[in-house]
């Protein structure tokens, strides 16, 4: 698996809010008008689109993401998508990367909360309305927070290529039909934590420490660049739901010459604030647990060491003096 690595120009909400299309948690194709060039699912793809010169299949030139044949008729091609989690969406990006004579002219995005999308009673709401694209590059498209979605409808007009669609926002869980006596990762993005804020991303993405599973390479993690002055690097997780930790993870899986030499946990149960009040905020957040040395490759687990301080909302974890955590995990149970 390739780095997923970032647009050093996309906005901010990029950075903070879960893919919801991501392929990795769960998002699948559900049906199209045509996809005669490329599958629906490669749009779905999170790793960056390639372009490799001379390869054909059998319909033409192989492209890496969602292409439709030259329509031939009046109308415009559409996909619908089924999100990885329910979710209320924050912003989209549209990227045609490598697509230059066949991309889509123009997208418009609906949205629904259906169990069949396909179903004629479907009440389709619009999200973005039609805007116009351009050959080989990301569109990022911020917009109102909408209502919890579970699928998206995307039009383009009239036909053409999207190389990849990412679909920010944050997952809604039912907490309701939770277990309480289930062990739950409230760090997890898949069950609705984000990243707040950071003081340095430059190797890899703190969003990376949220996903599932184990990262799959060096770049499939948060990696800092080299300190060259005093003090440490850190991160702001906003947690799934308000919760008691129980348990904790720290992951630093294929990262060996550049590993953090400790971490520390900060914690508190955030009553009001924006996330950018709360960058100050967090440097005198109480201690959830103290500095711990850290080993390279290694999964680090804690729990005796985990200081009493009920339920929190927001983790600050701090990495001295820098370097990079592949995944970070905080259990506990719905109390």
């Amino acid at each position: 698996m390739m780095a997923i690595q970032l647009d050093i120009n996309a906005p901010e909400f990029t950075r903070q809010h879960l893919n919801l299309a991501d392929l990795r948690l769960g998002a699948k194709p559900v049906i199209c008008s045509d996809e005669f060039f490329g599958p629906l699912e490669r749009m779905l793809n999170p790793e960056p689109a390639v372009f490799i010169p001379g390869k054909y299949d059998d319909h033409g030139k192989w492209m890496d993401g969602w292409e439709t044949r030259r329509k031939r008729s009046v109308g415009e091609d559409w996909a619908i998508i089924q999100l990885a989690r329910p979710g209320k969406i924050i912003g989209f990006d549209v990227d045609t990367s490598h697509f230059t004579g066949n991309y889509a002219p123009a997208v418009s995005i609906k949205g629904c909360f259906a169990n069949d999308p396909n179903h004629s009673n479907t009440e389709w709401f619009e999200i973005l309305t039609p805007k116009n694209l351009s050959p080989n590059q990301h569109h990022y498209f911020e917009i109102p927070v909408t209502t919890k979605m579970n699928h998206l409808k995307v039009t383009i007009f009239p036909d053409g290529g999207i190389a990849r669609l990412k679909v920010y926002g944050d997952a809604e869980i039912d907490w309701s039909t939770v277990n309480p006596n289930e062990e739950i990762d409230f760090a997890a993005a898949e069950n609705g934590a984000r990243i707040v804020a950071v003081n340095n991303q430059h190797f890899g993405l703190a969003s990376n420490m949220l996903m599932p599973g184990r990262g799959q390479n060096m770049g499939d993690g948060w990696e800092t660049r080299r300190r060259r002055e005093p003090g440490n690097d850190w991160c702001v997780i906003q947690l799934a739901r308000p919760a008691v930790i129980d348990r904790i993870e720290v992951d630093t899986c294929h990262f060996k010459g550049n590993y953090p030499d400790r971490f520390s946990l900060q914690a508190n149960m955030v009553q009001i604030g924006t996330d950018s009040s709360l960058v100050t905020q967090c440097m005198f957040w109480p201690t959830l647990v103290e500095e711990q040395k850290l080993e390279m490759h290694k999964q680090h687990y804690y729990a005796q060491e985990i200081l009493p301080l009920g339920k929190v909302s927001h983790v600050r974890l701090n990495i001295f003096p820098d370097g990079g955590v592949s995944r970070l995990r905080l259990w506990g149970k719905l109390k």
